[in-house]
């Protein structure tokens, strides 16, 4: 059976209230009970203090004074209130009792050696005696006084009491679980209004927010907890479909030039080295097909936390002599020169294929974009753990440098058939950085060239000795 979250809550606070109540309930009856029964203790103490004052013993003879109040006329007939008494000898013989007993009893045990308080009845009439033993000179017991006073006040008093909390319990209960019913549904109708509006939320309408609430409790927090969400998934769909569409013209493009070189082609017979010539420019397009995949599929790898991270260390200097030798064919095509001014025995503890990658994307940018007969510069900074790539070209633009890191992003500049490129570059190296936690920082000035700063955690960098580096560049 299928319960409201508005009834469950109202169960709960009625149980807890019920526990709550029959704990009150119990605590009043237990404080009256403790209450009417101490008093009618006291009133026996009294009397009992009245009645020794008039008994006398010599050995084991043992005899009372006749107190007057006990023979008037008023305890000529059985009557248990205000007070009775009698005593009694070691026997069990009666050696006296109060005139209201008449032909009764007051019940005792001759067992008991100290004090002994119980509840009896006489004439059918609910009463409390104390027992009390008799003494002596020399200490043995040569009898009891029982002395009693009615219960009656007390018993009806309890029973009312009892009755009345054992009817009124149910009641409570059910006026309580009525009232935290209607609180419940008070409280959870902000909820209700939640679920309204997040029921009607879709794909297409995924820009609407939920209302927040006037109080800033936990319903303002859910709410503004699920607004954050939205404005996620609103992002993650707004860049899904971008980048469908950036993709789709990144790759109609080359697609485009193959199909339109293909048809040239048979249009005609044409001598060797023109299909030569065309089969290179088709495989050109090729080569940027397959290089738009491969960065697609490092982008989907690295959002998706499929790339293992394996760091150690590793020397830079050997690194970027490996760096100007790969790239040096592009360089001379430009005529561009390569400077790097490290420390010989820099050494930073990282994963050296994910770096190698990050300077592979970032001096490939520099060759690109940098001027022909220019030259790209790196150098590294010891007090901050910088290392930068600087080149001279045209620069950036201010405004685009907030959004060089996003996927398909290119400058207006560079979307010309001069520069080549797929916009996913600088997206890959910024998430290989996060990886490495490495900070990644652009500065740009237009005709003064653009510098890209890796700050590396100082704990992360040391000095090895020349002799290591010369045995690792030898091998």
């Amino acid at each position: 059976m299928k319960v409201r979250f508005k009834d469950r809550v109202a169960l709960v606070n009625t149980l807890v209230a019920a526990i709550t109540t029959a704990g009150v309930f119990l605590l009043v009856y237990g404080v009256v009970f403790y209450t009417s029964y101490n008093h009618l203790d006291s009133d026996i103490q009294e009397e009992a203090a009245t009645l020794f004052s008039s008994l006398h013993w010599s050995g084991d003879s043992l005899y009372t004074d006749l107190l007057p109040s006990r023979e008037e006329k008023e305890h000529q007939h059985t009557d248990v209130n205000p007070a009775f008494f009698q005593v009694v000898n070691t026997s069990g013989e009666i050696l006296y009792q109060s005139a209201n007993l008449q032909l009764d009893l007051l019940p005792f045990d001759l067992s008991v050696k100290g004090k002994y308080v119980f509840n009896s009845q006489i004439n059918s009439k609910r009463v409390r005696v104390s027992q009390y033993p008799l003494h002596n000179e020399q200490g043995a017991i040569i009898g009891h006084l029982c002395v009693g006073v009615s219960r009656e006040e007390s018993a009806i008093v309890l029973k009312n009491l009892k009755t009345t909390l054992l009817l009124t319990f149910p009641f409570v209960l059910l006026v309580l679980y009525l009232a935290s019913s209607l609180a419940a549904s008070t409280a959870i109708s902000p909820v209700h209004q939640l679920i309204r509006v997040a029921s009607q939320i879709s794909d297409a309408t995924i820009d609407q927010r939920l209302p927040l609430p006037g109080h800033k409790d936990e319903i303002y927090k859910l709410a503004n907890t699920i607004n954050d969400l939205l404005w996620r998934i609103e992002s993650g769909l707004h860049r899904e479909k971008q980048f469908t569409s950036d993709a789709s013209h990144e790759l109609r493009t080359p697609l485009a030039a193959i199909r339109g070189t293909l048809e040239v082609l048979i249009r005609k017979d044409r001598e060797p080295s023109q299909y030569a010539e065309k089969i290179e420019q088709v495989i050109r397009q090729v080569d940027r097909i397959d290089q738009l995949l491969d960065q697609l599929l490092q982008l989907t790898r690295l959002e998706a936390g499929q790339v293992q991270v394996k760091k150690e260390d590793i020397q830079l200097f050997p690194l970027f002599l490996l760096q100007q030798e790969k790239w040096q064919p592009r360089l001379d095509e430009k005529r561009m020169q390569f400077h790097f001014d490290l420390p010989p025995d820099l050494c930073i503890h990282t994963d050296s294929g994910l770096l190698e990658r990050i300077l592979d994307n970032l001096i490939d940018n520099a060759i690109k974009y940098g001027n022909a007969g220019g030259q790209i510069t790196c150098t590294w900074n010891p007090e901050s753990g910088c290392l930068s790539i600087h080149d001279n070209g045209p620069g950036i633009p201010a405004e685009h440098l907030p959004k060089l890191f996003d996927r398909f992003y290119r400058t207006d500049q560079s979307r010309n058939a001069r520069v080549k490129g797929t916009g996913l570059g600088l997206s890959i190296v910024k998430k290989l950085t996060t990886l490495l936690d490495i900070r990644i920082e652009v500065s740009s000035h237009e005709a003064s060239g653009t510098t890209f700063c890796l700050f590396f955690p100082v704990c992360y960098c040391q000095y090895f000795p020349k002799k290591t580096l010369l045995e690792g560049m030898n091998q």
